[in-house]
């Protein structure tokens, strides 16, 4: 195998920028994003598996934003969140908060 190159991926949705490990493998190309252990992927040539890493990046992000909401709205109905509403009107209620 080749040495291991890198190579910066931007979402300009979330102004973030991630860093894309490819590598030659035989014929072909190997690539992976270490900030998302799931984004690993393979093509045929170096450009065509940046615009998969990249779509695969971006499907998983939405997956896991998804889940993340999901579990959130799951904790809001079973009330997981009250004490943290309540102290935070508390706090309101006491003068402890400053308008932004």
């Amino acid at each position: 195998m080749e040495q291991i190159q890198t190579v910066k991926i931007y979402d300009s949705e979330y102004e973030t920028t991630y860093t894309a490990y490819v590598q030659r493998n035989g014929d072909g190309w190997m690539g992976w994003i270490q900030e998302h252990p799931k984004v690993k992927c393979e093509d045929t040539t170096k450009e065509t598996l940046l615009e998969t890493l990249e779509q695969t990046l971006y499907e998983t992000l939405e997956a896991d934003w998804k889940a993340w909401d999901k579990q959130l709205e799951e904790d809001i109905k079973a009330g997981k969140l009250d004490k943290l509403a309540e102290n935070a009107l508390e706090d309101l209620r006491a003068g402890k908060c400053t308008d932004l």
